[in-house]
């Protein structure tokens, strides 16, 4: 994946350190986490704020499809951790989704896992207050990340994520998109070509765990509305991970979800007044709250938009 200024495209249990050239509180260093589970050394940038008496908390940035630890797409929200004095931590977690062993892989769950852990031992963190962030891969990694330890998270930021592997490799089969070959890589194959490879979409794809996030952890939801006819990730993905999550009597009916992909455009039977103006020119279009998760849907593409980001946090970091 290719970074540009304020955009991305998709393709894109304890840690132990093992090398820290210099790993100075106070200033974000690259760090090595040996997994937990097959020893591997894992990449990661980390902050810990320095001449702390109490404990701050921890936000796990996750890159997107087609990065890693490296890219800098997230460097407004480490700049914000900063400045904040909250930890940081931006792990690869076995870096572009196109291998078995990235991709929502049990190595990668660890990965993020072992991140956590490894922040935990090197600086002074508020358990209940360990935040996941991610845009796109990365939105699709937390919505993983949120089934698979609800326990572990005191609130989950997701964009533009994908939800359904299966579904995101047959729409970006019929679109030309590379992702579905990153996919089929990674599982092993099309959907369909076996038992065997269902069952890697299935387990990997976020639909399958979300249910067990419910009433557990704080999950904001958000996709541009023009993302998947400007972008490569329809906003059915995120709308499908809000019903994975909500209450019976809120769910969205297949039909709305339906129109609101078709035609990017919100139903007359949806439109609501919504008083939001943490994302700015990206107006918010169209929400839907259950218990706690919430979606949002804006007016803009694949994208994230910090200064909403931003007021997620206010609204849940205990000062």
């Amino acid at each position: 994946m290719k970074n540009k200024k304020n955009r991305i495209h998709p393709l894109i249990s304890c840690g132990i350190l093992l090398f820290c050239p210099s790993l100075i509180l106070g200033q974000v260093r690259e760090v090595k986490i040996q997994s937990s589970m097959d020893g591997a050394n894992q990449a990661a940038y980390f902050f810990s704020p320095k001449d702390i008496e109490k404990a701050v908390p921890l936000v796990v940035a996750l890159h997107t499809w087609s990065g890693n630890y490296k890219q800098k797409y997230h460097k407004p929200l480490e700049a914000h951790c900063v400045q904040k004095n909250w930890a940081y931590i931006h792990p690869d977690f076995r870096g572009p989704n196109c291998t078995p062993k990235a991709t929502g892989s049990e190595l990668a769950v660890q990965d993020v896992l072992d991140a956590v852990a490894y922040a935990k031992e090197n600086a002074k963190i508020d358990e209940k207050q360990v935040f996941l962030v991610g845009t796109s891969g990365g939105g699709y990694m937390s919505l993983l990340m949120a089934g698979r330890a609800p326990k572990v998270w005191a609130g989950i930021s997701a964009w533009v994520p994908i939800s359904d592997l299966s579904a995101w490799h047959n729409e970006n089969k019929a679109s030309g998109r590379k992702y579905a070959r990153d996919i089929e890589l990674s599982c092993g194959g099309p959907p369909g070509k076996s038992r065997e490879v269902d069952a890697q979409y299935q387990i990997r794809s976020p639909l399958t765990h979300l249910p067990k996030a419910r009433g557990i952890v704080p999950l904001d939801i958000n996709a541009g509305i023009f993302d998947g006819h400007k972008g490569s990730v329809p906003i059915s993905h995120s709308l499908l991970a809000f019903n994975a999550v909500a209450k019976k009597d809120d769910l969205l009916s297949k039909d709305q979800i339906n129109k609101l992909v078709r035609t990017a455009k919100v139903p007359q039977t949806l439109l609501q007044p919504i008083n939001d103006n943490s994302y700015g020119k990206k107006k918010v279009l169209f929400r839907r709250r259950s218990g706690n998760v919430r979606v949002t849907i804006f007016d803009g593409g694949h994208e994230m938009v910090w200064s909403a980001l931003f007021a997620w946090f206010k609204e849940k970091v205990r000062q």
